[in-house]
């Protein structure tokens, strides 16, 4: 499946909208669970966190990648430097394991037309591409490893390690029976 991704930047984000559609993907996320402390994600659910959202694009920042099949929106990728995920950083099981800078990608989101067709393999490949030019040198992931393979896809909005370990990621740190932090290492 040959597929395009492109920051989320003030001209993409009708898009975006269009693919979050009226309950902001999932709940009334808008994809700001990673970056609010509970407390504040919970009053912002719904319209809130998609407000907290456009701000971040209209103040410049990227905050992901959009992901297109045939020019259709059909998928989305969270994916910023770790500093910016405010709960990564507060979480006992995906803390840091060393002081190395790295960009984190937190959380997918496909069309449901489009789910379990393996297109998570190729954004995270995708998103590798889009990293390398910006001369990225690592990239983490906190996939969930499942005890059993009946998680429904939506439940997986981390990604699949297995997804991570085909687009070349390696486990770096378990905390948790179902939680790796998995890296890519860019050579230089």
């Amino acid at each position: 499946m040959e597929l395009r991704i492109y920051p989320l930047t003030k001209s993409r984000w009708k898009d975006f909208e269009k693919l979050f559609g009226e309950r902001g993907a999932c709940g009334g996320c808008w994809c700001m669970w990673w970056r609010l402390n509970r407390s504040d994600f919970n009053k912002s659910k719904g319209s809130g966190n998609k407000k907290k959202m456009k701000t971040l694009v209209n103040d410049g920042i990227v905050p992901g990648v959009l992901v297109y099949y045939h020019n259709k929106i059909i998928g989305w990728c969270s994916v910023a430097p770790r500093e910016q995920f405010s709960v990564l950083e507060n979480s006992r099981i995906l803390k840091k394991i060393d002081e190395e800078k790295v960009w984190s990608i937190v959380c997918f989101f496909v069309d449901r037309k489009y789910r379990g067709l393996g297109i998570s393999v190729e954004v995270i490949k995708s998103v590798v591409e889009y990293l390398m030019k910006k001369k990225v040198k690592i990239i983490e992931g906190y996939p969930v490893e499942p005890k059993k393979d009946d998680l429904p896809t939506v439940f997986a909005w981390t990604g699949f390690a297995s997804a991570f370990r085909k687009a070349g990621f390696i486990e770096c740190a378990r905390r948790s029976e179902t939680r790796p932090i998995m890296r890519y290492f860019i050579q230089p």
